[in-house]
């Protein structure tokens, strides 16, 4: 074996052993803050079939608190600042603004062992939102426009990659059951799935 490749052979050596494990306990806490994009997947009828209704997406700030149950099984909350959407129809254009939170509470499963610098997981759990500010614009400026609040299944998958024994880097995505009744004037128009997917990116610090 040559000198060069002994080198080489014993820097990645030095390199796995300096690199931090990402080591889960039960009792620990990991709060993990980023940017949180909601992408809807609407296309839902209202007034009868008459208008098909899409909402917009929207970028927010994400935090996630998991408190770890045990080495490997975590109970995570999902909280984020307030989404903004606008609701447009193929025939009208924007008719609405609405605004939405999305708190979820998910159990989470570590499968790798304490000893992984990267620490991929899988979660369900029941999602609720919450719909305020709602305002009719366009063709319905001036009616009242209301949204239901929701509940919803969520599931999600996300990676924590240790920086050190503290901090990390996360990615994370949620697949989320929401669907909401729409009220003009106090009357129902319609039910829309809005059912997002939301990607996050985020730094995070375990305690």
């Amino acid at each position: 074996m040559s000198k060069k490749l002994l080198t080489a052979v014993a820097m990645g050596t030095a390199l796995l052993a300096a690199t931090p494990a990402m080591a889960y306990e039960a009792g620990d806490m990991i709060v993990r803050l980023g940017a949180a994009n909601a992408n809807t997947d609407t296309s839902d009828k209202v007034l009868d079939g008459a208008l098909d209704l899409d909402v917009s997406n929207d970028t927010s700030i994400g935090i996630t608190g998991t408190y770890m149950l045990t080495d490997t099984v975590g109970i995570e909350l999902l909280a984020a600042t307030p989404f903004n959407h606008e609701i447009n129809s193929d025939v009208l254009g924007q008719i609405g603004k609405t605004k939405h939170l999305p708190p979820t509470l998910s159990v989470q499963w570590f499968p790798m062992g304490s000893g992984s610098t990267v620490q991929p997981y899988v979660g369900a759990g029941i999602n609720y939102t919450t719909f305020f500010s709602e305002e009719a614009t366009g063709a319905l400026a001036g009616n009242k426009l209301k949204l239901e609040d929701s509940w919803g299944v969520a599931v999600q998958a996300g990676i924590d990659i240790a920086i050190n024994d503290n901090w990390l880097l996360n990615a994370a995505v949620w697949k989320v059951d929401m669907e909401t009744d729409v009220k003009l004037n106090g009357t129902k128009i319609g039910k829309v799935e809005i059912d997002p997917t939301v990607y996050m990116i985020a730094i995070g610090y375990k305690f």
